[in-house]
């Protein structure tokens, strides 16, 4: 048989660091056993001479120059060994726990120290008796939260669209970056702590938000992101809301792998959250509302087209998505009792229904609006039970509120002489005038939709300061039933029975 057309050889040699592998294509099988012969001693390897080294003397050992010796892979790790505790075995200075699941098949677990190796063993003996074992997931947390976030339904079954954006972009802008490469057995209460303090760090968060402006302009320029500086870094600080919002659709995520047997317990479920104290300088209030001159100067100064949609969310402190959703089949202009009923809102361009059941209201509209309102549907040209009651100029599509509040709210307020005040300030202004007219906390509530009277309460409790109470008179309040403030004659007949008792 020629050398070409010779099939290729393998034989396993010994070499100075162990076993080897001698591959090539040999001349004839006699050679082989000759380089067995010269290269072995009694089971031992003879030094191979500076000569016989690789690339001398192949054609007197009987092989090609194309011939090699590659080292072998070690054929098994350490061995395990037994320890006294069944399922529980030591492979070097670890200890291994053996067990089976309820089907019988073999589980292995790592442990650095016996009682370790004893309690996991115990555990997963338990799980599997009570048939709660499930084997760790090795899915990236990357991989398992980009599908999660696309079919998730929510707990309840409902999820708002723009919930679900919400929940990709925490996920796509904090999570995945910082706990992409571990998979879901990896996250730990402990490793979610790490990522709370990742996130609360200000300098971390400042080094992110850098790193974002770097990979838009690198986006926008069509070049490596690496070839551009990473720019000025400025201390970022994330509210503790936050931080709540980035852990939510984490907590969930984490929920629903555990529901799915992928992870044995939620690290999320008890981690804690930051509650900083809030520094809120005292001429930047967080809520502020129009005094009534304000109000008044507003409504004159603006556009004419827009003054009884804005007229109409001062006086019913609707939410500016809510508005902008409202068809005519949600007015009640007819009756004893109109109202306008809330029951969906403009959401990133989407209608959608309130979040909460606290937002489904009907709140009260006064005789003047409801006037105006009958007018305004006389003379539009969109006035079925489907048309929206304030829509673009098309008569179809709703307005934006970005080119509203740039075209028109901002200007108006500007010359009304309150360049702060915002879409939101009407919504403060309606509950600032129903709390001075009278009505309690409750009934604020309701009427904005708030999901409890105390977060009412506590959203505008500095807009209710300023009135000094009056002092609490008693003889007042319990008009003839006076508290009596001089000595009587029952004091009279206490003081003799002391003394008497004294005398004893």
């Amino acid at each position: 048989m020629s050398v070409e057309s010779s099939p290729a050889r393998c034989h396993p040699v010994a070499t100075p660091g162990g076993i080897g592998v001698v591959t090539g294509v040999f001349r004839r099988p006699q050679a082989v056993q000759a380089v067995r012969r010269r290269r072995y001693d009694g089971g031992k390897l003879k030094p191979r001479s500076r000569r016989n080294g690789p690339g001398h003397g192949t054609e007197r050992d009987g092989f090609d120059a194309k011939h090699t010796i590659r080292r072998a892979a070690p054929l098994m790790g350490a061995p395990l060994v037994k320890t006294r505790h069944p399922g529980v075995f030591k492979r070097g200075s670890r200890y291994v726990v053996v067990f089976r699941d309820a089907d019988g098949k073999q589980h292995k677990e790592s442990a650095r120290t016996l009682d370790e190796a004893r309690g996991i063993l115990s555990a997963r003996r338990t799980d599997v008796k009570r048939g709660e074992f499930h084997e760790q997931s090795r899915v990236a947390f990357r991989d398992y939260a980009r599908e999660w976030i696309e079919g998730y339904q929510g707990r309840r079954g409902s999820f708002r669209g723009s919930t679900r954006e919400d929940y990709e972009r925490a996920l796509e802008r904090f999570a995945i970056p910082w706990l992409g490469n571990r998979t879901l057995a990896q996250i730990t209460p402990r490793v979610l702590s790490q990522f709370v303090t990742w996130l609360v760090d200000e300098e971390a968060q400042g080094k992110r938000a850098a790193e974002e402006r770097r990979a838009k302009e690198a986006e926008r320029r069509a070049v490596p992101e690496r070839t551009l500086p990473l720019g000025d870094i400025e201390p970022v600080r994330l509210a503790d809301s936050t931080v709540s919002n980035i852990v939510k659709p984490l907590r969930a995520c984490l929920a629903t792998a555990l529901a799915e047997g992928m992870i044995r317990s939620n690290p999320a479920r008890d981690v804690t959250l930051p509650r900083r104290e809030r520094i809120v300088d005292d001429d930047d209030e967080n809520v502020r509302a129009l005094s009534r001159d304000q109000l008044s100067a507003f409504l004159a100064v603006v556009h004419p087209r827009y003054r009884l949609m804005l007229r109409f969310l001062a006086a019913t402190g609707l939410r500016v998505s809510e508005l902008l959703a409202l068809q005519w089949r949600h007015l009640k202009l007819d009756g004893s009792n109109p109202c306008v009923r809330v029951r969906r809102g403009l959401v990133r361009g989407r209608f959608e229904p309130p979040k909460t059941r606290h937002g489904r209201r009907d709140v009260s509209l006064s005789a003047d609006l409801v006037s105006a309102l009958r007018e305004l549907r006389k003379q539009s040209e969109f006035h079925t039970d489907d048309d929206l009651v304030f829509p673009s100029l098309t008569g179809t599509t709703p307005l934006n509120p970005e080119n509203v509040r740039q075209r028109v709210l901002a200007p108006a307020f500007e010359e009304a002489g309150t360049p702060w005040a915002s879409f939101h300030t009407l919504r403060h202004t309606a509950a600032s005038l129903l709390f001075a007219r009278g009505a309690n906390a409750v009934q604020v509530q309701r009427f904005l939709g708030h999901h409890s009277a105390a977060f009412t309460l506590q959203t505008y409790v500095h807009l209710l300061a300023g009135d000094e109470i009056e002092p609490l008179s008693l003889d007042a309040e319990l008009g003839g039933n006076r508290v009596a403030t001089e000595a009587t004659a029952n004091d009279d007949i206490a003081r003799e029975v002391h003394d008497a008792d004294s005398a004893q």
